[in-house]
């Protein structure tokens, strides 16, 4: 099959074929889980931003900080960021954008004088209430090809495979 004919998985099938068989590697199920999840997230990344947030002026990264920010702060710019998974240089760059749009504020933390702690505005709570909904009804969407059984196994799976892991990982 020509290259410009493949799609995502009969690419798929062609380097399991081609990493087995030219290169001799031997774990062609464990590539295809993995590239498999990180499209799925991918996708399902991209259409929530492209569908719920970009209309409204945001980015996946600005709802990721303001979601965490909603729902477990106010907090330390830091715990905002391990939450969120991003850099804590990218949650301080993100996070004066969002004080600019007046939906975060940040005062200085208590604890450490250069901590700096973020929480919602009153404008804030009120569009992570109406962009969540949005969101909410877009993930039902997502996760409705599946039972809830499946949902559930699903979030197992993936629980199981973060937290069994057996290697130091860095994560945000």
């Amino acid at each position: 099959m020509a290259a410009d004919e493949l799609d995502f998985w009969s690419f798929i099938e062609l380097a399991g074929r081609r990493l087995s068989g030219e290169f001799g590697f031997s774990h062609q199920l464990a590539t295809r889980v993995l590239l498999t999840l990180n499209r799925a997230s991918n996708v399902v990344t991209y259409d929530l931003e492209a569908t719920v947030h970009r209309p409204r002026g945001r980015s996946w990264s600005g709802f990721r900080l303001l979601f965490v920010t909603w729902l477990a702060g106010p907090l330390e710019a830091r715990k905002a960021a391990q939450l969120s998974g991003m850099s804590r240089a990218a949650v301080s760059n993100l996070s004066k954008t969002l004080v600019a749009d007046g939906l975060l504020a940040r005062t200085p933390g208590e604890h450490d004088g250069r901590s700096v702690l973020l929480s919602l505005t009153e404008r804030g709570q009120r569009e992570m209430v109406e962009v969540f909904r949005e969101q909410n009804e877009r993930e039902h969407e997502w996760a409705s090809v599946l039972t809830e059984a499946e949902q559930r196994i699903l979030v197992l799976l993936l629980d199981k495979l973060i937290t069994h892991q057996r290697f130091d990982v860095r994560t945000r």
